[in-house]
């Protein structure tokens, strides 16, 4: 990452170019996100142990400001099912006005790591803790809907702060079960994932508004005895107004650890999701700015009634399928959202709490990312899965910030560890290519041939180089040289995996020269080296050239 990079919004840069169309598209794309966003702010802010009009307060206020500020030119922010359990957490313990002061912290902390230029740091949390942490917030986020999932009652002064007692009071309670609760429930669920098996034509309705519909028509058709919103929440729909809480030293100090908690959270969240968006739309974010944006974006989501917010990627992913490009369409999703809050939040009474509960179940799966988890569990080196375990169960167990802290003092260790093994068995060193006599400015490379040489231990704090590797429209095959790479970890693994993705949809064809024992093993179990094929590893560059020309002629033919 340039560390010179400026801070300027991507909204004062694209509408140099702006067109009339492109407004169109930018409009109906906002729309279109502001439907998604709907049950999905609400059932969030039910999650996160908040009224649901804080929900849409966030996605108004930060959805607004962060698609002003930001540095992505289609991250759609708002809140997300990572910050849930954090919330809730806080405000059992604390109240909104602890969540105020913890928010407005993550904010001032989020712009104090834009301004200096912190962006690329967020490289050194390693692919198997974010991993680790996001399955074990979608584990949490399920444990916690059970309750309402099952329609259970709880005796006066349960306490469901911790996941653990969450589990307990489930078990103590579950005699209590309300048979309409789960049919609504199941039926809801049914719907969520079967309708976007229908096709994109009918998918123009998002699976939960239609959820939202059945559930509301069960339960208000068949006089079903299941608790609603409005039967455990005060709605209201009036515009966001203005807190400031009472500040003081102690209230600060108290807050830090959270507002620090959720700082970090916001910075990872929101600059995976913009390079999630940078893939789909082959364009570059500003992470400093995205960081500042954030920031901004926090405050003032939390200065008048809301909860954090970041980048969702999944609203971002629909926001670009249907045509935005520009943050116009994030700011036109926010005051859609305003409309609706004005005219619409009134019915929102009327929600089953079953149904809140199918919704966010489907949100954890889709977080969840169990596949990679279990392939990282079967592929990665021992260190890396060990690392990915620890984290997920820590997360479930305890919180986040100990899963966090406790992973990254492992994963550093453990890191330093198998750095001190590889030194002492392979003894590398530093190439210099005026003393080399392999160095590629000594060979003749066609125009349609890339090569690039990847020099020291590929771990999680450098694996963002290999995102550096560019393709040019004439570019038939990409070398990747490798004799100076002695370990490669879960993290560069990913990278490397996403870079053959890019190689494959501009029809490249990836070649690699020397990789070292450790690299390869790691390749090899992943799977890697059978999708790049066997015949594409060379043991040195010459070889790796000729097979380079053998691809680029049979191509030619």
């Amino acid at each position: 990452m340039n560390t010179k990079e400026r801070i300027i919004p991507k909204l004062f840069t694209v509408m140099k170019g702006y067109s009339a169309g492109q407004f169109g598209k930018d409009v109906v794309s906002g729309v279109i996100v502001a439907i998604i966003a709907l049950p999905l702010s609400i059932a969030l802010a039910l999650a996160s142990g908040v009224g649901p009009e804080q929900g849409i307060y966030t996605a108004i206020v930060a959805g607004f400001l962060i698609s002003f500020f930001g540095g992505s030119r289609v991250q759609i922010a708002g809140p997300t099912a990572a910050f849930a359990t954090i919330v809730a957490g806080i405000v059992a313990k604390n109240g909104m006005d602890g969540l105020v002061i913890a928010t407005v912290i993550a904010g001032v902390l989020l712009i104090v790591m834009g301004l200096c230029r912190l962006g690329s740091l967020i490289k050194f949390i390693p692919y198997t803790i974010t991993t680790g942490f996001t399955a074990g917030i979608a584990v949490t986020i399920v444990i916690g809907q059970i309750k309402d999932f099952l329609g259970l009652t709880y005796p006066a002064g349960t306490k469901t702060i911790e996941t653990m007692e969450k589990i307990s009071a489930v078990a103590k309670n579950i005699g209590s079960l309300n048979g309409m609760a789960l049919l609504v429930g199941l039926v809801c669920l049914v719907i969520l994932i079967i309708w976007p098996l229908f096709g994109p034509r009918v998918n123009m309705i998002p699976p939960s508004l239609i959820a939202v519909f059945v559930g509301i028509g069960m339960v208000k058709g068949l006089n079903l005895k299941v608790n609603t919103i409005g039967d455990l929440y005060t709605i209201r729909s009036s515009l966001p107004a203005f807190h400031l809480p009472k500040i003081t030293v102690t209230s600060i100090t108290g807050e830090l650890s959270d507002g620090f908690t959720i700082a970090i959270l916001a910075a990872i969240e929101s600059l995976l999701s913009a390079v999630v968006a940078d893939s789909m739309i082959n364009s570059k974010h500003r992470s400093n700015t995205e960081l500042v944006a954030q920031g901004i974006g926090n405050i003032g989501s939390a200065l008048f009634g809301g909860i954090p917010a970041t980048g969702a990627i999944a609203r971002t992913a629909a926001n670009i399928k249907n045509g935005g490009r520009t943050p116009i369409a994030g700011m036109v999703h926010a005051v859609v959202l305003l409309l609706v809050l004005i005219v619409l939040m009134p019915y929102a009474a009327w929600i089953p709490m079953p149904t809140i509960a199918a919704i966010l179940f489907i949100v954890a799966y889709n977080m969840c990312g169990w596949r990679n988890f279990v392939r990282l569990c079967k592929t990665a080196p021992k260190s890396d899965t060990a690392v990915l375990i620890l984290t997920f169960v820590l997360t479930v167990v305890f919180d986040l910030v100990v899963a966090i802290e406790i992973g990254m003092i492992v994963a550093a260790v453990l890191f330093m560890k198998r750095m001190s093994e590889e030194s002492e068995v392979k003894g590398w060193k530093y190439y210099d290519n005026e003393d080399d006599p392999d160095a590629i400015e000594l060979r003749s490379v066609p125009k349609y041939v890339r090569v690039y040489e990847i020099s020291g231990p590929m771990f999680f704090g450098a694996a963002d180089r290999i995102g550096e590797i560019s393709l040019k429209d004439f570019t038939k095959c990409l070398v990747i040289r490798m004799r100076g790479v002695p370990a490669l970890d879960a993290t560069a693994m990913h990278s490397l995996e996403n870079l053959a993705v890019e190689c494959a949809k501009n029809k490249v064809q990836m070649v690699f020269s020397h990789v070292n024992e450790q690299p390869y093993k790691t390749m090899e179990k992943a799977g890697f080296v059978d999708r790049i094929g066997k015949e594409n590893f060379c043991p040195h560059i010459d070889d790796a050239l000729a097979r380079a020309s053998q691809i680029a002629k049979s191509n030619n033919k």
